[in-house]
């Protein structure tokens, strides 16, 4: 490769597909993709006008990267190392510091903060936060979980992730929960709306009206739900909501219920009642585990849409905005979409348990 006197590069065939590949790669970094390109249209016989015109980059900037290909080759278009001052910190130092924000805590806190570990660590606050968010460590975050102790949970993930993912033939799966203890809270003051600058404003303090309790089985193919707001959520009620159910399902389906461990879902008059009617067959969720339950999932989306914002001034108004609702959503109703197998959920729980056992519980 040698430079004409009009500043255009030739270059060899080999050097030619390097450079292509290099510019068309996901894997390059854009600013370096965006050099190898100035190089190609440079050897093409652009001038740095036209190539600058051509790629929206100035012509010194044109100028630099072609006299850096002509004599570094393709690493001349790697960045090269910024000014400053060096590294006032070592390896082993790092290494050190994310441990001790790893392993231990501050002597009057449940956690570090950023602050408090510069503190202790005697670092300056952005050398702490630099290295606490280059290593990922959100010590002021945490998440809740609860392992099941369920003898049967391993058969019963298979059982209902099955149900899910390979629903048997002539039959509807239904998800069916109750959602108890809706509050109808009056809101003492009215409701801010919001405009342009500032969001809703909604006082915290309520008037209580009561409770009432919502029964629902999401049809996990279409995502309709069968509703019924009820006062109590007794084995009496759960019953009248598994007769509605019958009543409003094709009868020549059978019917697999997904149900938790609520004890009035294992009533002796529950049973009795299956028992006289055998195409309905309940598949219970471990202990612990409601979340593998589809309809806990549009329980949230009610809350969120049209309870907890809202102000109601009688349990009676609340029942009508929860019948409003459902009766909304199933005109435009779509399933969600479940795609976690057994062997997957059973894969993050052994990921947990070793995390637990590394904690010497």
């Amino acid at each position: 490769m040698h430079v004409r006197a009009d500043a255009a590069i030739e270059l060899t065939r080999e050097q030619r597909v390097e450079l292509e590949r290099v510019a068309r790669s996901r894997r390059t970094p854009q600013a370096v993709a965006l050099r190898a390109r100035i190089v190609l249209l440079t050897a093409a016989g652009l001038g740095p006008g036209q190539v600058g015109d051509q790629l929206g980059v100035s012509q010194p900037t044109v100028r630099k990267w072609r006299a850096r290909y002509v004599e570094d080759g393709l690493a001349g278009l790697r960045s090269e190392p910024r000014p400053g001052r060096p590294r006032s910190l070592d390896d082993q130092r790092v290494a050190d510091l994310l441990n001790q924000a790893l392993q231990t805590r501050p002597a009057k806190q449940t956690h570090w903060s950023v602050r408090s570990f510069a503190a202790e660590a005697n670092i300056s606050k952005d050398m702490a936060h630099r290295l606490l968010r280059a290593a990922s460590i959100a010590p002021h975050r945490s998440r809740s979980f609860k392992l099941s102790n369920d003898s049967a949970f391993v058969e019963k993930v298979r059982d209902i992730t099955g149900l899910y993912l390979n629903p048997p033939d002539h039959a509807l799966v239904l998800c069916v929960d109750e959602k108890s203890q809706i509050q109808a809270l009056e809101r003492t003051q009215p409701v801010l709306p919001m405009g342009m600058g500032y969001v809703e404003g909604i006082t915290h303090d309520y008037v209580r009206h009561g409770t009432t309790t919502l029964f629902a089985a999401l049809d996990v193919a279409n995502g309709q739900v069968i509703s019924r707001v009820r006062a109590q959520h007794r084995h009496q009620e759960f019953l009248d909501f598994l007769r509605q159910i019958d009543k409003q399902t094709p009868p020549e389906l059978d019917l697999h219920l997904i149900v938790d461990n609520y004890v009035t879902h294992k009533h002796a008059k529950v049973k009795a009642w299956l028992a006289r009617n055998p195409r309905v067959h309940l598949h219970f969720t471990p202990t612990y585990s409601s979340w593998l339950n589809q309809v806990e999932r549009w329980f949230a989306l009610i809350t969120e849409r049209a309870i907890r914002r809202n102000s109601f001034n009688s349990v009676r108004e609340l029942k009508q905005q929860i019948e409003l609702f459902v009766q909304r959503y199933n005109a435009d109703a779509s399933p969600f979409q479940w795609v976690a197998t057994a062997d997957s959920i059973l894969q993050k729980i052994v990921r947990i348990a070793k995390r637990i056992s590394a904690t010497a519980h």
